[in-house]
């Protein structure tokens, strides 16, 4: 039997009615892809906690799809974790990612702790397993966490631990090069790890939105992308285009590699996402 590419997808919770109306023609374009899950993010700080529930909870009750819902330590105790946690049950949600989350002013800034609350998304997933009920994910970064100042065992020591826990998938920050990915699945697997490793993918199709994306989060762009989509940045479709097929390549080498699945951060627009699926599929 071969085994089916998983397809999923990530989204972020709007601002307002309208962004609401074209996440939900975002998710509307993408079903037909039959994802195998949608996730739905934190804003920095935990500033669209509220939303981000209100959203995971429509979207499993309206479409049927499985929500991998995000659960993050900022700005929450020990109990308000918990509340969150049954709050998700209650909407028939079953996949969680656990996740520090970044501070209020980014993956840089200086960690405070919340009163009565957790530090490390380690101890986020031990608390959903011991909740129980949940199948649990993590991140994972190819190109290094920023808090790791380059200590790349040091990351593969936090994703065994997390699996230790009770982790059992986890999905990539974004990153350009193959090579990264399977540096990190092969570091994993010669430690015994069994975790779940889904690459996520970032279809450019904004080059300052990419540039802050990417200091953000500590994710290098190559300078061969950098250079060229600084040659067409003033010229939306072909950024558009070019973020299309940077991504279509990257997809088709971490398949040939052995990826299972492929996570896209859609940045609640479909157009993308729905162009990269018929390209890989055209292809086979």
């Amino acid at each position: 039997m071969v085994s089916r590419t998983s397809y999923s997808f990530e989204f972020f919770p709007p601002k307002d009615v309208e962004g609401e109306d074209r996440l939900w023609a975002a998710i509307e374009g993408l079903k037909a892809i039959a994802p195998d899950f949608v996730s739905v993010t934190y804003g920095a700080g935990g500033s669209t906690r509220d939303r981000s529930i209100r959203i995971a909870r429509e979207i499993t009750q309206r479409t049927g799809i499985s929500t991998v819902a995000h659960l993050t330590c900022v700005g929450s105790t020990r109990q308000e974790l918990l509340t969150i946690l049954q709050s998700y049950k209650d909407a028939g949600i079953t996949s969680i990612l656990a996740l520090r989350g970044d501070p209020t002013g980014g993956p840089s800034a200086p960690w405070t702790a919340t009163e009565n609350g957790l530090n490390h998304a380690d101890e986020l997933v031990q608390m959903a397993a011991e909740f129980g009920g949940f199948t649990i994910g993590v991140a994972a970064f190819p190109d290094g966490h920023p808090a790791s100042n380059g200590d790349f065992d040091k990351d593969v020591d936090v994703l065994i631990r997390k699996e230790q826990l009770g982790a059992t998938f986890a999905t990539t920050q974004f990153f350009f090069e193959a090579d990264r990915y399977t540096q990190l699945v092969n570091k994993l697997r010669a430690r015994g790890s069994k975790l779940t490793i889904i690459p996520g993918i970032l279809p450019v199709t904004n080059v300052k939105l990419l540039h802050r994306m990417a200091e953000l989060g500590g994710t290098p762009i190559p300078r061969n992308i950098a250079d060229a989509f600084a040659q067409i940045e003033n010229d939306p479709q072909a950024v558009r285009a070019l973020g299309v097929e940077i991504a279509t390549s990257l997809c088709k080498e971490l398949l040939a590699a052995g990826a299972s699945g492929l996570h896209f951060y859609t940045m609640n627009s479909s157009t993308a996402t729905q162009e990269i699926y018929r390209k890989l599929n055209d292809a086979q």
